[in-house]
């Protein structure tokens, strides 16, 4: 047995490659590039570590190219659903009892082959499936995922030495169980990392997961599930089930042994998932654990002793990078009267030298949202601005789906500041502004924290302290995630440890101990060295 006592020193994040013309990185990247796209792959369910076809497919398109075929992926239907779970459940026993240091082992060699036999594959898929550029792809898929991985080692190590003190003649510990059952992982299209977390910190504090991941994201997803079987995931305790996701909740929510939901996506899916634990709370084994991560209406706020440039590149990066389809994008900003004038100037020069189109063109800033129902979305969010008096477009606003779902990147200038793009969740390039005049800060303050249901991320963009600290202080529960003259996107595992509350989620900051913490079942055993053998107090004796 071994009985050393081993912690993983804490990591250095891993490097995020450019891929400028001429390098070798850019040269592999095109390279896996042009073989994926050459090709059709047939994606299984993995259950139990053995591959699963049900005959049931469905197409991985291009969103930048819709009619291109990447691969079919099998649905799963009843029968492996249930599967899944009894797989997981088969594997929990043994999985629970291993070695934390043998849990965390195969999590750093899953991130070592990320970085490196793995990295232009799971970019590739990525960038193909999900239409993100070279960069997007590379501080998503490679760089967070690696992130997350190494420094969930390192923080299990800090949690498993935090011990409770023991008095003279007792001994106390704290043991980290993991749950009692299945956790279920529901993943979103936007981030591999997050898909790649939403399974592994769980896994590392000894549960297990049956997966069901996004439909739009199912290749960079199977790339994910190679790596974690050829990092040595025993069989069972990672189940991977595209399908139906009303089907698969209808028979995990409704199982016994269901012990915890690891969420990402949209608010309204959430609450239901929520709602459907609720109506069975008297049928689980334990009290489920609820950890999730929805929306956001994430906001710049901008003061008169702001610098123009500075706010005008946050704007256009935060907005438009990966078309808008971050759930902290900035979409919304509050911008005084004196500086809208020199910011408008300067993002309406940016955004003339914005390309849009396919991933394999590195010069493209921009490339397609995720599938024709977003599209649509967005589109209907454009047209009602385009039409209303309370709105008027200032930049884009041109949608075009004939052979990618294109959408450019739009600025739509408010004068009401509670229209409907100023407080509901578009989940595309489309940034709203409002323009207030400069002596309405405080009354703007208050329209910031007041308009949207969301509190995930912000932005505050001001050259005075005291005002940086001041509007800190009131915006204190509208973002989760916060930043100071910065965009309000981009927060770094281990750096910023992100989430958000109000109706943005349970704010259990992934990229920290936090949300490793709440995947344990924690028992406290005390020992007494010397037990008493009367049951009399001293306070009991005569005078």
């Amino acid at each position: 047995m071994n009985n050393s006592v081993f912690i993983f020193d804490y990591p250095a994040n891993e490097t995020v490659r450019t891929y400028t013309p001429g390098t070798d990185e850019r040269k592999e990247l095109v390279s896996e590039l042009n073989s994926m796209a050459s090709q059709e792959m047939e994606i299984p369910l993995i259950i139990g570590g053995k591959e699963v076809r049900t005959g049931n497919l469905e197409p991985v398109r291009m969103p930048h190219d819709h009619q291109h075929i990447l691969g079919r992926y099998h649905k799963a239907g009843e029968k492996e659903i249930k599967m899944a779970v009894d797989a997981a459940l088969k594997a929990h026993k043994e999985w629970e009892s291993f070695s934390w240091f043998e849990r965390a082992s195969i999590t750093v060699k899953a991130a070592e082959l990320i970085s490196k036999k793995f990295r232009n594959r799971l970019n590739a898929a990525t960038m193909l499936g999900q239409s993100k550029s070279a960069f997007q792809a590379e501080i998503d898929a490679a760089c967070e995922t690696t992130d997350f991985l190494r420094f969930n080692a390192h923080y299990i190590s800090d949690i498993y030495h935090d011990q409770p003190h023991s008095d003279p003649g007792i001994i106390n510990r704290l043991e980290y169980r993991p749950l009692e059952g299945f956790v279920f992982t529901v993943s979103p299209f936007n981030f591999t990392a997050i898909a790649s977390n939403l399974n592994m910190a769980p896994i590392l504090m000894g549960n297990v997961t049956v997966w069901k991941p996004a439909t739009t994201a199912i290749l960079s997803n199977y790339v994910l599930m190679e790596v974690f079987q050829e990092a040595g995931m025993p069989d069972g305790v990672l189940n991977f089930i595209p399908g139906s996701g009303a089907q698969i909740g209808e028979i995990l929510f409704n199982h016994k042994e269901f012990a915890g939901l690891h969420f990402t996506g949209s608010n309204n899916t959430f609450n239901k998932l929520w709602l459907k634990a609720a109506g069975n709370l008297p049928n689980y084994r334990s009290y489920p654990r609820i950890v999730g991560e929805t929306g956001g209406k994430d906001f710049v706020l901008v003061h008169e002793t702001a610098r123009s440039q500075e706010v005008a590149t946050a704007l256009i990066r935060g907005a438009f990078e990966y078309q808008g389809q971050k759930c902290s994008a900035a979409s919304r900003a509050y911008i005084p009267e004196s500086l809208w004038p020199s910011v408008k100037e300067i993002m309406g020069d940016m955004i003339s030298q914005i390309k849009i189109g396919d991933v394999r063109d590195f010069g493209n800033f921009m490339n397609a949202v995720i599938d024709e129902a977003s599209f649509d979305n967005i589109s209907n969010y454009i047209k009602m601005a385009d039409s209303s008096p309370n709105a008027e477009i200032v930049f884009g606003g041109k949608c075009d789906k004939s052979t990618g779902y294109f959408v450019e990147p739009t600025v739509i200038k408010v004068s009401d500041p509670h229209f409907a793009t100023m407080e509901e969740e578009i989940f595309g390039p489309v940034l709203s502004i409002y323009v207030y005049k400069d002596s309405k800060f405080e009354e703007t303050l208050q329209l910031v924290d007041e308009t949207s249901p969301y509190a995930l991320t912000g932005s505050i963009f001001a050259q005075d302290r005291y005002v940086l600290t001041a509007a800190a202080d009131r915006l204190k529960y509208s973002a989760g995630n916060l930043y100071f003259n910065d965009k309000p996107t981009g927060a770094v595992v281990g750096q910023q440890p992100f989430g958000g509350s109000r109706q943005s989620g349970t704010n259990d900051k992934s990229g920290s101990h936090l949300n490793l913490l709440r995947w344990t079942n924690p028992r406290t055993i005390k020992e007494t060295l010397i037990p008493p053998t009367d049951f009399k107090y001293p306070f009991m004796q005569g005078e």
